[in-house]
C-alpha cells in the first residue's frame, strides 16, 4: 500500500500543471474513481480541510490522505511522492531557464501553459462548487467569501477562520446540518 501511495501521488506530481487548487479535479479523480479511496463527498471535507491550512493544496492532501491510508509513514510517502517531481523539474528548468527564458519559443509555451492552467481552476471551481453548495445558505456563504476576497481583499486566512466561526455557531444551533 506504501508504494502504491507514493506512485498515485508522484504521477500527480508529475503530470498535473499549474498545481494548487488546478490540481483537484486530477485528485478527485485518482482518489474518488480511480483508488475509490474516499466518496465524494469525503473529497468535498478534505478539499476543504486542505485549502483551509497553510500551504499548498497538493502537499497538505497527499500529507491527509496518506495519513488517513497509512498512518504517519504514509504521510511522509504521498509528500515525498507529490513534491519529487517538481523540485526534479525545478532544479533542472532553473539551470536553463536564465539562459533561453527571453526566446519566443520559451515565452510562447509560458502564455500557453498560463491560459490552461486558468482553465483548470475553473474546473476546480465548478467540480467542487456543485458538491459543496447545497443550498441557499451554502451558496450565500460562498458568493460572500468570494465578494469579501475579490471585491474587498480580505485576506483569506481572515476569511476562513470567520466562516470557521459562523459554521461552529450554525453547526451548534441546527446539530450538523449540511447547508451551514
Amino acid at each position: 500500500m506504501l508504494l502504491e501511495i507514493f506512485l498515485v501521488f508522484l504521477k500527480l506530481g508529475a503530470f498535473t500543471i499549474g498545481g494548487g487548487v488546478a490540481m483537484i479535479p486530477i485528485l478527485q479523480k485518482a482518489m474518488v474513481e480511480d483508488k475509490k479511496w474516499f466518496t465524494e463527498d469525503e473529497m468535498v471535507d478534505i478539499i476543504a480541510i486542505c485549502q483551509g491550512l497553510p500551504g499548498v493544496i497538493a502537499v497538505n492532501m497527499a500529507t491527509y490522505v496518506g495519513f488517513r491510508k497509512r498512518g504517519f509513514l504514509g504521510s511522509l510517502v504521498a509528500t515525498f511522492g507529490v513534491i519529487l517531481p517538481s523540485f526534479a523539474a525545478i532544479l533542472l528548468i532553473a539551470n536553463f531557464l536564465t539562459a533561453i527564458g527571453s526566446s519566443p519559443v520559451i515565452l510562447g509555451i509560458m502564455a500557453a501553459l498560463r491560459a490552461a492552467a486558468a482553465g483548470l481552476v475553473a474546473v476546480s471551481v465548478w467540480q467542487v462548487g456543485r458538491k459543496a453548495v447545497k443550498g441557499p445558505m451554502s451558496a450565500a456563504a460562498a458568493l460572500a467569501s468570494f465578494v469579501l476576497i475579490a471585491v474587498f481583499d480580505v485576506n483569506v486566512a481572515v476569511v476562513v477562520l470567520a466562516f470557521l466561526v459562523i459554521g461552529v455557531v450554525i453547526g451548534l444551533k441546527k446539530g450538523g446540518s449540511d447547508d451551514i
